[in-house]
């Protein structure tokens, strides 16, 4: 426990409870989810770079899909694995703490308005196929991409300003495994109801502002889809967007149950539950999604393959 009159200058972590055999096992479990999520998510944004045949707006929205994925995991999991080896509680600074939650809310809120981007993308793939490579020019696209980053970044220097303005003097003692923000407005000994409901109100435009073009593009794509005659084609069609969708449930999902809430504060158990789910299980299935359901990326790696291999055999 703290002073009643001073703030905090570093967070405990508590991270994960159980034995010590319990931490060396999650810890061999979250370093291969990790490694993974690097790896494949690298070769994603290398082959979509390198290879003619994904130059096209899908694939160049997915390469930064993937750097997002790969920033959102690095703020987190290093951290975690580091917690999981020491004994006792982890330490972590006050200027730490900023950085690890904003940097992970700023590539959040980025990666939200890719995918929104991407269902665009789609819809206009799918129901103004002629119109496709007008609308959807490198032009355009390097510019959504960029207003996406950039509204990712802005969008959260508020939220995280009013989450450290207030005076954290009832502990400094965070249950959880990251500098989680309704762990912080728990320690905090000022009123924070009213900056609980601000963060509430701009968790809600940013989620549902950025599922809005999602909901509205997969509508038309469904009903363009409907109205293909063959069993063949609307099936082509829907491979096209099945990646994606994909995604979409899984990060949608998992955010609106941690985010979308009046209350920040709530039970610490539930909360590293679905942060795991957002922070490691969705960066770790984003690249098999989108290499397995794609039949012009399996082609790309195993042509990939076949380089790398015959290069050893000289």
């Amino acid at each position: 426990m703290m002073s009643n009159h001073s703030s905090a200058t570093e967070f405990c972590l508590l991270g994960f409870p159980g034995s010590k055999q319990l931490h060396h096992i999650l810890f061999a479990t979250f370093f291969f989810f990790y490694s993974v999520t690097l790896m494949g998510n690298m070769v994603i944004i290398v082959i979509v770079c390198v290879d003619k045949r994904l130059q096209s707006p899908m694939y160049f929205f997915l390469g930064h899909l993937s750097a997002a994925e790969i920033l959102i995991t690095s703020t987190i999991i290093p951290v975690m694995l580091q917690g999981l080896l020491l004994p006792g509680m982890q330490t972590i600074s006050l200027a730490g703490c900023v950085t690890q939650l904003f940097l992970n809310l700023a590539v959040g809120t980025t990666e939200f308005a890719l995918m929104g981007v991407m269902a665009v993308d789609r819809y206009v793939a799918i129901c103004n196929p002629l119109r496709y490579n007008i609308i959807m020019d490198s032009h355009t696209c390097i510019w959504v991409v960029i207003v996406s980053w950039v509204f990712g970044f802005l969008s959260e220097i508020w939220p995280v300003y009013a989450t450290f303005k207030l005076t954290f003097c009832k502990s400094n003692v965070l249950d959880h495994f990251y500098c989680d923000r309704g762990q912080l407005l728990k320690l905090s000994c000022d009123d924070s109801l009213f900056t609980e409901f601000i963060l509430f109100l701009m968790a809600v435009f940013i989620i549902i502002g950025s599922l809005a073009p999602v909901i509205v593009s997969y509508t038309y794509i469904i009903s363009t889809i409907l109205k293909i005659p063959t069993a063949s084609g609307r099936r082509k069609a829907f491979s096209t967007c099945a990646s994606h969708f994909t995604i979409v449930v899984l990060g949608y999902g998992s955010c609106l149950f941690l985010y979308v809430k009046p209350s920040q504060t709530q039970a610490a158990q539930y909360n590293k539950i679905v942060y795991l789910l957002v922070s490691v299980v969705t960066p770790f299935l984003n690249p098999f999604i989108f290499t397995l359901r794609n039949d012009k990326v399996k082609e790309v790696l195993r042509d990939g393959v076949k380089c790398f291999c015959q290069l050893f055999k000289y």
